[in-house]
């Protein structure tokens, strides 16, 4: 099936970037991606596993479907080959699946909480182990954790919101242009899918080369002493809690240098992912809308950002 290019995805630029930024460093933990419904969520997620597949990015994006068993998730004994051949063999779950890629969990407010329990455990360590059905097995089970939903829906967990490294608000379009460019860019998909995507081929190339260079530099890239300092006032002067945020923070902004091609990471890097890394990790008041939580934010983010060297 021709999925919906990524680079042709309209309007949500946030979600795009910390969805790049997630394929540049893994370690930038995952993003979670909150608003409204309908607003193309799922469909740039799973245009970015198409994205990372046609660069040559091992990188697989997989699904977690609401509904989802213990075994699915994590695995179980292999009944076929018990069955048939009466050998006790592990049957790899959606953890293994997504080891080295993204695990994607549409409306991951509604998860159940033995699942969230079993993620949290597995996200922390990298590691699944499995012991039940007369079997004992060990993986390796690092994956970028994405969870999308409707806020309106239910809520999330405090344990697993913190695991996610960034956040963003996925919020309707309100200009005109930008829906009726939508609406035309969907209904050309919808008619030719292949066609739709191959008018959108070079833009997807090019992106795919930009993201093969920025994940194979990323880990060398010089950040300044001054940019840490930066990220660390700024999350003491957001009211941040733990140290994940500045980790979260310094290492987001080092993948936006690597993928827009800097020698190093900057003041600009910083302000562009401060954001989505410290809007879910501030304290918030019980009615306190993302508008005014970014706000904030940014205040604070115009007083602690580096200058840009020359």
């Amino acid at each position: 099936m021709t999925v919906f290019p990524f680079t042709a995805v309209l309007g949500q630029s946030e979600l795009k970037t910390a969805l790049l930024l997630g394929a540049v460093d893994p370690g930038t933990g995952g993003l979670l991606a909150l608003g409204d419904r309908g607003t193309g969520k799922s469909t740039t997620v799973r245009a970015l596993g198409a994205l990372l597949e046609q660069a040559g990015i091992p990188a697989p994006v997989v699904d977690l479907p609401l509904g989802t068993t213990e075994d699915r998730l994590v695995g179980s004994l292999d009944i076929e080959a018990a069955l048939t051949r009466g050998e006790r063999r592990f049957a790899p779950g959606l953890l293994a699946d997504a080891h080295g890629g993204f695990l994607y969990i549409d409306e991951v407010n509604l998860l159940d909480d033995y699942l969230v329990d079993l993620l949290l455990d597995v996200a922390a360590g990298g590691v699944n182990h499995v012991e039940r059905d007369g079997i004992s097995h060990t993986h390796d089970a690092r994956f970028v954790l994405v969870g999308s939903g409707n806020p309106e829906e239910g809520d999330l967990r405090p344990q697993l919101e913190d695991r996610f490294g960034l956040a963003t608000v996925v919020r309707t379009l309100a200009d005109p242009a930008t829906r009726t460019r939508i609406v035309r860019r969907r209904m050309a998909y919808d008619a030719d899918p292949e066609g739709f995507a191959g008018e959108w081929k070079a833009e997807e190339e090019t992106l795919g080369r930009r993201l093969v260079a920025a994940r194979e530099r990323v880990a060398a890239l010089p950040v300044p002493d001054e940019l840490v300092e930066a990220a660390v006032r700024l999350c003491v002067a957001a009211g941040a809690v733990g140290h994940r945020a500045e980790l979260v923070l310094t290492r987001a902004a080092r993948a936006h240098a690597a993928l827009r091609g800097a020698p190093a990471a900057g003041g600009r890097d910083l302000r562009a992912v401060a954001l989505p890394a410290l809007r879910h990790r501030v304290p918030r008041e019980p009615f306190d809308e993302p508008e005014s939580i970014d706000r904030r934010l940014r205040e604070l983010l115009a007083g602690q950002s580096p200058k840009e060297r020359p």
